[in-house]
């Protein structure tokens, strides 16, 4: 069925036999990078993807884990891969929308160098602090955060969508809010799970087991609502900060040098695999919202998030080093 699906897709892009060179299109071992460590959002989006891909679709893909530099360096291994379309990357709002412009040089220009396949999921993320900080809402950890010593945060990265956050609160409330980046949600969950850092802005999926399980606090949520999934968390607008927003994403791109027909090709299996009932349970069950866009779709949704970051960007003076 699921290849019956493809082949109808394909049929329609005009990639059958006689239409050129995307007829043979996968014709090896998909490698999807991810620019940050095992076990945070970005690494558990990959994955459920990739397993979609495998079990349904019949391919064999291979999740790559280049975490550093807010997944700049994960985005510029993709640009020196062959374009053939058989590398592609899981680049969220900080490596489209952020890093080209808080950065010195990324090494790349989203605009020219990018070519966006689809939209996959989207999210909020949580504020979460370890139990021994006394804070229980937001205002108790403001308070805290407007001390001499101010409060630390961890993040998934330089620039990543919980670095957005932390930065577009801090200039909101000013408050003193210290950023502590790793490499990757994972390793920061470990380290607030451990005590090693008081709070996280955190991908839903990288805290909603811990937040379960009480070893962890939500004092909220970095989105325009509420999460449907954690219904109880209250957004940080609605606690004093009308307007505020920050939600993450992540879009499946690849190098603008890749042939229009294999990015529509690529498109055809990724949105398939993203709109199975189980895949969509996986996402739904950390929190997420799968969105399986067109490749217009998704150049849309950047340009509007570009406009939105810069504008952050430039008013808060924000720079990444």
């Amino acid at each position: 069925m699921y290849r019956r699906s493809l082949i109808r897709a394909a049929a329609a892009a005009g990639l059958l036999p006689g239409s050129g060179r995307a007829q043979s299109f996968p014709s090896k071992q998909l490698r999807l990078l991810v620019g940050a460590a095992p076990g945070g959002g970005a690494d558990i989006v990959a994955r459920i993807l990739a397993q979609e891909l495998t079990k349904s679709g019949g391919l064999a893909v291979l999740v790559d884990n280049k975490p550093g530099a807010g997944g700049t360096l994960a985005t510029r291994e993709m640009l020196r891969a062959p374009a053939d379309g058989h590398t592609i990357g899981l680049a969220n709002v900080g490596v489209l929308a952020v890093n080209p412009y808080a950065m010195k040089d990324a090494g790349y220009d989203p605009q020219t160098d990018i070519a966006p396949v689809c939209l996959a999921v989207d999210f909020s993320n949580v504020l979460v602090v370890h139990p021994s900080v006394p804070a229980k809402t937001l205002a108790e950890y403001l308070v805290l955060a407007k001390r001499p010593e101010g409060m630390d945060y961890g993040t998934s990265g330089v620039g990543s969508a919980g670095h957005l956050a932390g930065e577009l609160l801090k200039a909101r409330s000013g408050a003193r809010l210290n950023h502590v980046p790793f490499r990757g949600g994972g390793p920061a969950m470990n380290d607030l799970v451990g005590g090693h850092v008081p709070s996280l802005f955190a991908s839903a999926p990288t805290a909603t087991a811990f937040m379960r399980d009480g070893r962890i606090r939500a004092l909220a949520v970095t989105g325009a609502k509420r999460s449907p999934f954690d219904p109880d968390i209250p957004t940080i607008a609605e606690l004093g900060f009308p307007g505020y927003a920050a939600t993450n994403w992540y879009a499946v791109v690849v190098s603008s040098k890749v042939p229009p027909e294999i990015v529509a090709t690529l498109n055809a299996i990724l949105t398939k695999a993203l709109r199975a009932p189980e895949v969509q349970a996986a996402y739904g069950q950390q929190g997420m919202e799968t969105l399986a866009s067109t490749a217009a779709e998704a150049t849309a949704h950047i340009g509007r998030e570009t406009e939105i970051w810069k504008k952050v960007i430039a008013d808060a003076g924000i720079r990444l080093e």
